[in-house]
């Protein structure tokens, strides 16, 4: 889903792709980053520990926000990105807990940009090298993707029973977790 951030002027793409085979998640990262335009700041998770499309949303406008307040941790947009979608503040843990690995099927994207048609043209040939077409859906939450993310944000019950409306225990994870990714910014 294309988003229009008026407040940085860019545009983010936020997308997942299913059924992806990474025989080296290494290799398929240097390559896709050599086939990128200059123009883009691409990045790619892990979709299992992705709370959702509001998730990365929040990400990117925090990375976006410490680029513009000179608080960014890393020297890229995309990493920046990927140190908020993790709540993490070094990077190497950022892509353990939410870069893609191996083992990955589901991968969430991210691609901001000033143009929509490069956005397009990136998103366009990650779908070639991955070889499946974007689907939104990995974004979605299941069950065994609450259970995951519950663990790897480290979410106790207490928490979500402080904030859970109606039984919406999803919405509250995820409410949870981008809390998370706000705090981000806050810690020293």
């Amino acid at each position: 889903m294309l988003h229009y951030v008026e407040e940085f002027g860019v545009y983010a793409e936020i997308t997942g792709f299913k059924g992806v085979k990474f025989p080296d998640a290494e290799a398929f990262l240097k390559e896709s980053r050599k086939k990128a335009t200059l123009k883009v700041d691409l990045q790619f998770f892990d979709a299992d520990l992705i709370a959702t499309h509001r998730h990365l949303y929040f990400a990117v406008l925090n990375a976006l926000q410490a680029f513009r307040n000179k608080t960014n941790l890393s020297k890229s947009l995309a990493v920046e990105t990927m140190l908020y979608a993790s709540a993490q503040r070094q990077i190497q843990r950022a892509i353990q807990r939410c870069g893609i690995k191996p083992q990955t099927t589901d991968m969430a994207a991210t691609i901001i940009g000033e143009k929509p048609t490069e956005i397009h043209d990136q998103l366009k040939d990650i779908a070639e090298c991955v070889g499946v077409k974007p689907d939104d859906g990995v974004l979605e939450m299941t069950a065994i993707k609450l259970e995951k993310i519950k663990e790897t944000f480290q979410i106790k019950p207490e928490e979500i029973n402080s904030i859970v409306n109606n039984g919406y225990f999803e919405e509250a994870v995820v409410s949870l977790v981008v809390e998370r990714v706000a705090l981000l910014s806050t810690q020293l």
